[in-house]
């Protein structure tokens, strides 16, 4: 943020922020992010037009306790006051590594108790922040916003139990589909993109990439993703391609509805690099069909990009393809767990969020438009240009 736009916009009020237990790391990264960002903008300036407590300070982090019973029961502990502040709670859904005791056994966390205990942090609060805002990047229950036959609403719902409850604006990243923010039309829901992320990491791993139309190629994996493939294909100003698959609505097998076929949608992929977009990797079937399938017509190296890195079947699977020559690297975000295992990787590479992250609490503390920062078309036009000159 400028010294300019800082003058002209006043914070909303104090700025605090909760990172639940699985989002420690990711929480200390923002929280320095903006201490470095604040202390520039202060330097600046040659006298603040403002001043209020809490602004400039070296920890933005509440301090706070969800210890468990026996039982499995549990609570929320704020060991700070929240009365008047602006308050943004961190929380991952899908945060398969962390563990609490129950009945004298070691259980893993699931989806289901991260939502309760970022439930029970809103109500250790007592109603006191001035404003609160939940930066949930992979939406609970994401996948589970639309209705085929006799099914649970389950995301819709989460979203008003969370509003119901005080919260005033959700913020998401690459949401699986956006639309389900109509579950709650009075309340803010943002959507934020990781498509600069993506790119930056990819062109600084790989220096001697060629990116134009003669060279690169996205593909989509599905029909959800095409949106998504669109967009990196306009800003990178090259064609794109997609596997259309013919499901099986009226079955579902393992919560999943069964493909009934799978069509390629595209040109000549020969010779081309691929980039592969989707929001998450779960089991890998899906991914790794279509990099075999590209591969099969003869397409260059291929990098998997996917904001979730879930790997919900372990990578036993991926590493056999990637000694099997089907993909050449694969890139996740930092905005979900991942295991030092899968971090130690030869083909993977981790994507940081913190600084867009950091600059989205910034931004909306001092009660700013984000759009700027949402729209990363200009900056990876600008990226793409720099890239150029360089190769």
């Amino acid at each position: 943020m400028s010294s300019r736009k800082f003058k002209d916009s006043m914070p909303l009020a104090p700025l605090k922020i909760v990172a639940l237990g699985n989002q420690t790391e990711l929480g200390e990264k923002i929280n320095k992010e903006i201490i470095a960002r604040r202390h520039k903008a202060l330097s600046e300036m040659q006298k603040p037009d403002f001043k209020m407590t809490g602004y400039d300070t070296e920890n933005y982090l509440v301090s706070y306790d969800c210890p468990r019973f026996g039982t499995g029961e549990a609570k929320c502990v704020i060991n700070e006051s929240m009365r008047g502040v602006d308050l943004f709670i961190i929380v991952d859904t899908v945060n398969y590594g962390q563990q609490y005791t129950m009945r004298n056994e070691t259980t893993n966390m699931s989806p289901d108790d991260f939502f309760m205990d970022l439930k029970r942090v809103i109500m250790a609060c007592s109603g006191h922040p001035r404003r609160i805002t939940v930066i949930m990047p992979y939406l609970y229950e994401g996948r589970q916003h639309i209705r085929y036959i006799n099914e649970s609403l389950d995301c819709a719902q989460a979203l008003q139990e969370l509003v119901s409850m005080g919260v005033e604006t959700i913020i998401t990243f690459d949401a699986h589909d956006n639309r389900v923010q109509n579950a709650i039309p009075n309340h803010g829901f943002d959507n934020f993109f990781t498509s600069f992320q993506f790119i930056d990491t990819v062109v600084k791993t790989n220096p001697d990439i060629k990116i134009d139309p003669e060279h690169m190629m996205v593909i989509s994996p599905d029909l959800g993703g095409m949106k998504r493939a669109v967009y990196y294909a306009g800003a990178l100003g090259i064609e794109m391609g997609l596997f259309y698959k013919r499901m099986d609505y009226s079955k579902l097998i393992d919560g999943e509805h069964p493909v009934v076929s799978t069509q390629f949608l595209g040109n000549d992929v020969s010779g081309k690099d691929i980039i592969i977009i989707d929001d998450m990797i779960s089991t890998g079937h899906t991914i790794l069909e279509v990099a075999k399938e590209l591969k099969n017509r003869g397409a260059g190296k291929i990098f998997i990009c996917v904001t979730f890195g879930l790997f919900a079947n372990g990578t036993t699977e991926l590493d056999n393809a990637y000694k099997d020559g089907l993909f050449d690297a694969i890139y996740t975000t930092n905005l979900c767990y991942c295991p030092e295992e899968i971090k130690n990787k030869p083909y993977y590479h981790s994507v940081d969020l913190s600084k867009y992250i950091a600059a989205i609490i910034d931004t909306l503390n001092h009660d700013t438009s984000v759009n700027d920062l949402i729209d990363a078309t200009q900056r990876i036009q600008e990226l793409m240009e720099k890239h150029s000159m360089s190769i």
